[in-house]
Order: structure tokens, then C-alpha cells, then sequence
């Protein structure tokens, strides 16, 4: 199959270029440059400058005699609620013109919910404007939680024993290893099902900030806490908005929390909706999170970010 893939140069676009050479498919690989594209292209990848976010290059011609696509945005902090309707737009306009019968979409938990909820608001612009294609055979990849994401909270437990966020302690969250990601969008793109429209929840396993903290801890030998963070502290409203970010990303994280603590965004389905995936986070913990933490005590590293702040004693 000749399949084009954006972000091709990313986390999850890497690993998937990568699976699908191995597997002897043609690639057409998105990106800026750099040596992360040399090294696709040196697998077999053909290169292709550009980028759907920033609608550089000459984008109409990258899905151009290629029967698959994978489809990904990449989150502008700087710009929360335009970017995605943006980016979506170029891809509508790119695939309409093109060849591509079945596109792989990596949306995220929260896209079928319309309305105010912070990050997860984006993806639902994202599956309707896609929808428009209609020609076109799409699987949306609703992702939980990456698992990666937990890196941030190596050093807030290598100095305090403790990691903080704004969910609920006992609130059961799905999580997802980006290399899963990449793992079923291979499979979802090299093996078609002729579905029009498919909906998956890409998720191994729901875990609680309470349970992550003592799977933390047993795999560290130490005690790990919770600390809940209620997003209705206007003292840690304050500190964010004078050191951390802006009041665009607050109300993102806010809006984001609440719909996560409120039952409002969850996974749904299970069986054939929510394949099963290989990696738990008790394996993710172990083999890739505590390296990490392990460099992060080697490193010694005090600079104040605000995980670091919120873990502070």
C-alpha cells in the first residue's frame, strides 16, 4: 500500500512510519526536515516537506496516488480553539482532491461530546469537519490519556514523594502508551474493514491517580502521594497565571478537569470498540517512566515548573 502519514517525525508518526516500512509499504512522510526525517527517509520513507499546522508546502500534492493516510494535529497552546478547525480545514481540502480511500485520524477521548470541554472540545471539531469527507473511509482513534505525559511527574516525585493534578484521586482514567498508538494505527491502515465511518477507544487500562501513585511507588521502593489540586483555588489560579502560563491554558486545563471530574468525558464502549492493546501502565512504569525518574535523581534538577510547584511540601 502507498500510505502518507503527518507528523511523521513525531512520537507516534516515527514509530508508525517505521512499522508500516518494515512491513513493506511505500511511506510518504510529512515534516519539517531535520534529522529525524533522514532517518525514515535512509528506512525508504520519501520525504515530503511540510506541515498541515502551519499549512507550509504543497500540501495538496502529499496525499497525491496514495490509498491511505494517517491524520494528525499537533496542539498549539498559543492558539487552543482555532488551530484544530484550522488544521482540519487544510486536511479536507488536501484529501478531497486526492486518491486516499481510508484515512486513520488520531482524535481522543471526549470527541463526541459537544461543548465546553477544554482539550477535548478541539477533537470534537476535528471528527466533524473529517466527517465531511465522504468518500473517504475514516477510523477515529479516540486516545485516552498518553502515558508518556506521566514523565512529567518524575521529578516532583524524585524531590517530594509526590505527584499533584487536578483529578479526582479515585477517578478511573484510561491511559495509552504512545507506541500502542502507532502499533493499532498500523494495524487499522494495512488491514481495512470497508466500514465508513469507525470509532475506537484506544486505552489499555483505566487507573486512578491513586492507584498511579502506589504503582509508583512499588516500582520505585518508596511511597508515592496524591496530592488532588481543586481548580477553584484562586491561590493556585494566581501563582499559574504570574509564573506558568496563560489565562488561555488555564481555562483549557479548568474546563478540561472539570469535564474528566464530572463524568461528562469518558470512554463508553469495550469489546469492538475498545481493542485490547499491549501495553499496561504497570509495564510502562516500570520499563520507560523509571529510568527517567532515576536520571531525574541523578540530575538533581530543582528548576520550578508547575508540577514541580504543586508537589512542593
Amino acid at each position: 500500500m502507498r500510505i502518507s502519514v503527518v507528523g511523521a517525525t513525531g512520537r507516534i508518526g516515527a514509530k508508525l512510519t517505521r512499522t508500516l516500512l518494515s512491513a513493506g509499504h511505500q511511506v510518504r512522510a510529512l515534516s519539517r526536515g531535520g534529522p529525524g526525517l533522514d532517518g525514515l527517509v535512509a528506512l525508504g520513507a520519501e520525504p515530503f516537506l511540510g506541515s498541515f499546522d502551519t499549512g507550509e508546502g504543497d500540501l495538496d500534492q502529499f496525499f497525491h496516488d496514495a490509498d491511505a493516510a494517517f491524520l494528525m494535529v499537533k496542539t498549539d497552546w498559543n492558539n487552543i480553539e482555532g488551530h484544530y478547525p484550522a488544521v482540519a480545514q487544510r486536511f479536507v481540502d488536501a484529501l478531497e482532491k486526492s486518491s486516499v480511500k481510508l484515512a486513520v485520524s488520531l482524535t481522543a477521548m471526549g470527541s463526541d461530546v459537544k461543548g465546553k470541554t477544554g482539550h477535548f472540545e478541539c477533537f470534537h471539531d476535528l471528527d466533524e469537519k473529517l466527517n465531511e469527507l465522504g468518500n473517504i473511509n475514516l477510523v477515529h482513534l479516540r486516545a485516552a490519556w498518553f502515558m508518556d505525559d506521566v514523565a512529567m511527574w518524575t521529578r516532583p516525585v524524585a524531590k517530594y514523594g509526590r505527584i499533584a493534578w487536578f483529578c479526582k484521586p479515585d477517578l478511573k482514567m484510561p491511559w495509552v502508551a504512545t507506541d500502542d498508538i502507532a502499533w493499532l494505527a498500523a494495524k487499522e491502515l494495512t488491514n481495512p474493514t470497508g466500514r465508513h465511518r469507525v470509532y475506537l477507544e484506544v486505552g489499555s487500562e483505566d487507573v486512578s491517580m491513586n492507584e498511579l501513585a502506589v504503582l509508583i511507588g512499588k516500582k520505585i521502593g518508596s511511597p508515592v502521594e496524591y496530592r488532588y489540586i481543586e481548580t477553584t483555588r484562586k491561590d493556585v489560579e494566581a501563582e499559574f497565571l504570574a509564573r506558568f502560563g496563560t489565562p488561555e491554558k488555564w481555562q483549557d486545563d479548568t474546563l478540561t478537569a472539570n469535564a474528566l471530574n464530572n463524568g461528562i468525558v469518558k470512554f463508553h464502549g469495550e469489546h469492538e470498540d475498545r481493542p485490547k492493546l499491549p501495553t499496561t501502565m504497570e509495564v510502562f512504569i516500570g520499563e520507560v517512566w523509571k529510568p527517567r525518574y532515576l536520571e531525574a535523581v541523578r540530575a538533581g534538577d530543582e528548576r520550578e515548573t508547575f508540577p514541580m510547584w504543586t508537589a512542593r511540601d
